[in-house]
């Protein structure tokens, strides 16, 4: 069938929108805040297209409560985001910030009010930078700092909160900010990027015993990772031995211990010339395998691999930026090739029935564990014109939406809105066969900061204008409500 509308879905299925709080709060000196690892990169010349920062970001910390109700008047039910480490805990351990935590307790008073479920994630690569001056996701004590972190968050937040994430895509975090230097802290050593697999899976375990020693086996707790979904460019064997091990290292690495308790074998076997794991130690693998309530999965594109079996470094393709130095670490005979089909700005492909697919196959390894879709979207070169085409009367009597009409300021995201459309369906197909979907998450609620790439990539429901921080209605945001209501 094709679901149109969200009362094709089980009652209780959350809709949502996602954003991390570097990339939108701003006032990254208000409050007791001190920096993290992703304002020392931003200030970096190089680092970031156009030198942009997340100085100011969206405002959002002080345009909070106009943003909640941009997201209640969309009926979103869920809003997915996350807490800033050194916001709440501004030397990486120790105590709490009092300003930090009247404020994000603001925030989740705020979203409960309007009826939204707050998906609060406590690590969105945003690692005070004191922390990481002490070695970062390198050591065995970023990963005890996190639990400490943890369990401070559940004892001032928890009566708040719905649902708790630990982490949200580790495998940027250590391979894109340790291995390939494209994001924060922007190092280039392979032994650190696999150190930083281990010690972020480590946080992982200790983030989940922290949350449930204080709020109880029943609080709802989850991980957020952005499974790979890697498909050989053809049936050779070499080319399968290409996807295998771009899934070991991007989602086996990850799901193996959180979910089995072990690393694969052929992860270990295939990084073993970079290190002998000896910084593994007795009892990590029974303190990262907790149970979880809701495995979250971030998805946006699928990748085209093959085994280049000539000489010289493998030729990268794969949407994480153009860097000297690759992600993926004991890789380097990997190839990733242009992906067909219609690309988005960030030049990944657009594929929907990938997501369903990849729901299909982790319900088959792990059929009693629910899923979610805790991010899906697309960047587009958007547009702010002025006329009343569009959605006629999608938005109307909404405060701030604009249903049509002459004189109207509109973003015409005809793609946006499909890729959105089309992923829902997606979904949806996977719910029909049997998988236990619980909720689906844009990427982004609004136009944000996008890491490496500054302010020049759009993702969000609606246009934020960055010299006025002006939230606009984007036709994907009225469609979005008009799909909800």
């Amino acid at each position: 069938m094709t679901f149109t509308t969200a009362k094709d879905f089980p009652h209780d299925f959350a809709w949502g929108a996602a954003t991390a709080a570097y990339q939108i709060e701003g006032a990254v000196a208000e409050g007791g805040r001190t920096p993290s690892i992703w304002d020392t990169f931003a200030h970096t010349p190089g680092r970031i297209m156009n030198g942009d920062t997340g100085d100011i970001a969206c405002d959002h910390y002080h345009r909070f409560a106009e943003d909640v109700t941009l997201m209640a008047d969309m009926g979103l039910t869920a809003y997915r985001f996350s807490l800033s480490w050194s916001r709440v805990m501004p030397t990486g351990t120790g105590s709490l910030s009092d300003d930090g935590v009247a404020y994000y307790r603001r925030v989740l008073t705020a979203l409960r009010e309007r009826g939204i479920r707050p998906f609060v994630t406590l690590y969105h690569w945003d690692l005070p930078q004191e922390l990481e001056d002490a070695g970062g996701w390198t050591t065995r004590a970023t990963a005890e700092a996190f639990g400490e972190y943890a369990r401070a968050a559940a004892e001032a937040l928890g009566d708040l909160v719905d649902t708790w994430t630990t982490l949200n895509e580790p495998w940027c975090a250590a391979y894109l900010g340790y291995g390939s230097g494209v994001h924060a802290p922007g190092r280039t050593e392979p032994e650190s990027a696999l150190k930083a697999v281990h010690h972020l899976n480590l946080a992982h375990g200790l983030g989940v015993q922290a949350l449930r020693s204080v709020l109880g086996d029943d609080v709802p707790v989850s991980v957020t990772l952005n499974p790979q979904v890697a498909v050989p460019v053809s049936d050779s064997a070499a080319d399968r031995d290409a996807a295998r091990q771009i899934d070991a290292l991007s989602n086996r690495a990850f799901l193996g211990p959180m979910l089995e308790g072990a690393y694969p074998a052929d992860f270990l076997a295939d990084t073993a010339e970079i290190t002998d794991w000896s910084f593994v130690q007795d009892g990590d693998l029974e303190a990262i395998h907790q149970s979880i309530d809701l495995l979250g999965i971030n998805y946006y594109q699928t990748v085209h691999v093959s085994r280049n079996l000539g000489e010289g470094a493998a030729v990268r393709n794969d949407g994480h930026g153009d860097a000297a130095a690759s992600p993926w670490i004991g890789a380097d005979t990997v190839n990733f090739h242009a992906q067909p089909g219609p690309v988005t700005t960030m030049g990944w492909n657009i594929q929907p029935n990938g997501l369903r697919d990849l729901l299909r196959d982790l319900h088959r390894q792990y059929p009693d564990l629910p899923l979610a879709v805790t991010e899906n979207g697309a960047a587009f070169a958007d547009e702010v014109v002025v006329d009343g085409a569009g959605f006629e009367g999608a938005g109307a009597g909404v405060e701030g939406a604009d249903g049509g009409g002459s004189g109207a300021r509109r973003v015409h995201d005809e793609a946006r809105t499909a890729y959105i459309r089309d992923h829902i369906n997606a979904v949806g197909q996977a719910l029909e066969s049997g998988v236990d979907v619980r909720g689906y998450f844009v990427w982004s609620l609004m136009d944000n900061f996008e890491w490496a790439f500054g302010f020049d990539r759009r993702f969000g429901l609606f246009y934020t204008d960055y010299a006025t921080q002006e939230r606009l209605w984007k036709d994907s945001a009225l469609w979005m409500q008009e799909f909800l209501h």
